[in-house]
């Protein structure tokens, strides 16, 4: 991996963006069914939820900004097209299912934002590169699952609307270490700043937010 590491980094790849001064945190789809042993989208990320929980919580006593998404069908998948045909466990994300909804930490707190979506990235299909823009963000701090699918899709985007992407590597999780380090390894080289918790929570607790 250091071999790697290098590689990359004296090919130009790598390179750091830094914190914005306003960020906004964003929960990718950390609900009930990643979380249920008896779900077929279990994961086996209890720690990762953990510690997304305490970002959120620093992030609230600091004034910034959280935002939530979740991913919701019409039973039987007619808004999820390709994709939930693609992926026959999401049909256990379909309306009305108890898996859908939001575990006790981090949940959303009256007058947060909930993104409903029905595909990976948060901003498919959604408000919320508006939203952020409207709120005057500079930046989104991204924890949530999975590392791989959901993680992935929104940290690029966000890039790709101007946004810088800073990824919460012990927050962020998924069914298997391989995808998880894989995809953290390519969004830090070529995406998104992939830091750890105790920096985000030491940034958020000071204060990035300014204005």
């Amino acid at each position: 991996m250091d071999d790697l590491s290098t590689d990359y980094t004296t090919a130009g790849f790598r390179g750091r963006l830094g914190f914005g001064a306003r960020p906004a945190v964003l929960v990718v789809d950390i609900v009930r069914a990643y979380l249920e042993p008896d779900s077929p989208l279990y994961a086996g990320v209890e720690d990762a939820v953990a510690s997304a929980a305490r970002v959120v919580d620093a992030a609230r006593a600091a004034g910034v900004p959280v935002i939530f998404t979740r991913v919701e069908f019409v039973p039987g998948g007619a808004d999820g097209g390709v994709f939930y045909r693609k992926v026959p466990a999401l049909r256990v994300l379909d309306a009305g299912s108890p898996l859908a909804d939001f575990p006790d930490a981090p949940r959303p707190r009256a007058g947060e934002i909930v993104v409903t979506k029905q595909y990976a990235s948060a901003f498919f299909g959604t408000s919320l590169a508006s939203t952020l823009t409207a709120m005057g963000a500079d930046s989104v701090v991204i924890v949530g699952l999975s590392t791989s699918g959901c993680v992935r899709a929104s940290a690029v985007d966000a890039l790709q609307h101007g946004f810088v992407p800073i990824v919460v590597r012990d927050a962020v999780g998924d069914r298997d270490p391989r995808p998880h380090e894989a995809n953290l390894f390519d969004l830090e080289a070529k995406y998104a700043d992939v830091v750890d918790e105790a920096e985000v929570v030491a940034r958020l607790s000071a204060g990035t937010r300014s204005g």
